[in-house]
């Protein structure tokens, strides 16, 4: 059964907030189910978020909901790769899991995600379409089940 998997106890990193004002801005207006209310990106080449599950999960769907001329042209989504014995610990390893490609819209769009097994992913949001490079989101879902 596919249902939402980011929880209480998910935690969330992204790579910046609108002046920093994280009280009106910040991540968690990614997750409350707020119509009202989203995280809003500084200006910037490519916006990322990063989840680290509480257990591993099994992704099926993406679900995000943009402000439109603040959305993002092209997506990827990532997952860390072990280290190995010669990795550097300054460098993460990602492995790609899929590209997506957003409409520059106000709707709630939902992208396919081959079924990958993962406790942490990075959603990396590039080519948006503000001239400044925010990226304005309402709304992030990732949905599947627990494993």
């Amino acid at each position: 059964m596919t249902h939402s998997l980011v929880c209480p106890e998910t935690v969330s990193r992204v790579s910046s907030v609108l002046n920093r004002d994280t009280r009106q801005f910040g991540k968690k207006h990614l997750f409350d189910q707020n119509e009202e209310t989203c995280w809003n990106s500084d200006q910037g080449p490519s916006q990322w978020v990063r989840l680290e599950f509480p257990q591993r999960i099994r992704v099926s769907q993406l679900q995000i909901q943009f402000q439109g001329g603040f959305s993002s042209r092209r997506g990827h989504l990532e997952e860390p790769t072990p280290f190995s014995a010669a990795g550097s610990q300054g460098s993460e390893a990602l492995s790609k899991i899929v590209d997506f490609y957003p409409e520059d819209n106000n709707s709630l769009q939902t992208f396919p995600v081959p079924a990958a097994e993962v406790d942490q992913l990075k959603v990396t949001l590039e080519d948006a379409t503000d001239f400044f490079g925010r990226v304005v989101i309402y709304h992030l879902r990732v949905l599947g089940e627990r494993v």
